[in-house]
């Protein structure tokens, strides 16, 4: 059945048919409200998540970023305000705003591709973290693939 591989391909192959959805974590949900978009194309489809890897493990956010990486490729378009370093270092495309959060911010700090910015001179708050992590994992500044 093409919903049970669905559910398996976005990490919920664990689930019980029948299961209340209020027993679900919010990972779990979110998820689950995304599966629904991925059987259809997206062209024209604007998906805008705000911070969608806040109390996910690890291991969900890789699955989240599987999950972002189909519906793109059904044509839609996704917009995230995030401060999950793995996030922004899959995204196609970083618009950092700064240079603090709130009243002190909202301005564009560096604009560009993850892997691009990191090699820039440009400099920003999000952008050292952002050069930490690549350090930290030894991710080469030149995105293969």
């Amino acid at each position: 059945n093409y919903r049970i591989c669905l559910l398996k391909e976005i990490g919920l192959a664990y689930l019980h048919l029948g299961e209340s959805t209020p027993s679900l974590s919010g990972g779990e949900a979110q998820r689950l409200k995304l599966a629904t978009h991925l059987n259809k194309k997206r062209a024209g489809t604007l998906f805008v998540f705000d911070e969608p890897s806040v109390g996910l493990h690890p291991r969900d956010v890789e699955t989240l970023v599987g999950v972002i990486n189909q519906l793109k490729s059904k044509g839609a378009t996704i917009m995230m305000i995030t401060h999950d370093l793995d996030l922004m270092t899959n995204a196609d495309y970083l618009i950092d705003l700064g240079p603090k959060g709130g009243s002190q911010g909202g301005q564009v700090m560096a604009m560009g591709a993850p892997f691009e910015l990191v090699a820039s001179d440009a400099e920003s708050l999000t952008l050292s973290y952002l050069r930490a992590h690549f350090k930290k994992f030894q991710l080469t500044t030149t995105k293969v693939g």
